[in-house]
């Protein structure tokens, strides 16, 4: 149980105050888009890691490997996507495109591309 809070406590992430890292070319989504950009689909990322966006609001991230993470997610301002685990864990991330590419950019300053979008 330590582990599992250990973990959550790093992908807990404030919803203000944040500096994305954007490069140059980074568009971000209006709300209305980025729902539509996302509902039902499961984003695959390079490392084998995937996040799926159920219709629902229902949320899943599998690590590349084994694992999972349930919960649920809402668009917010700025091409903001929050999750907020079963753990009660909630994270943000801004949801931008470049290059006809989305990508995924953290609190943190991380920046994950993502490799394809599929359909659920």
């Amino acid at each position: 149980m330590l582990k599992w809070l250990a973990v959550g406590l790093c992908l807990a992430t404030p919803a203000v105050a944040q500096d994305w890292q954007g490069r140059s070319g980074d568009q971000g989504f209006a709300p209305e888009a980025l729902q539509a950009h996302l509902s039902g689909q499961m984003l695959e990322f390079f490392d084998g890691g995937q996040s799926r966006y159920d219709a629902d609001g229902s949320y899943l991230w599998s690590y590349a490997g084994g694992g999972d993470w349930y919960g649920s997610w809402e668009v917010s301002q700025d091409s903001t996507v929050c999750v907020t685990f079963v753990t009660e864990v909630t994270r943000c991330d801004r949801i931008v495109q470049n290059d006809g590419r989305t990508v995924v950019l953290t609190a943190d300053g991380q920046r994950f591309p993502v490799r394809r979008m599929l359909a659920q």
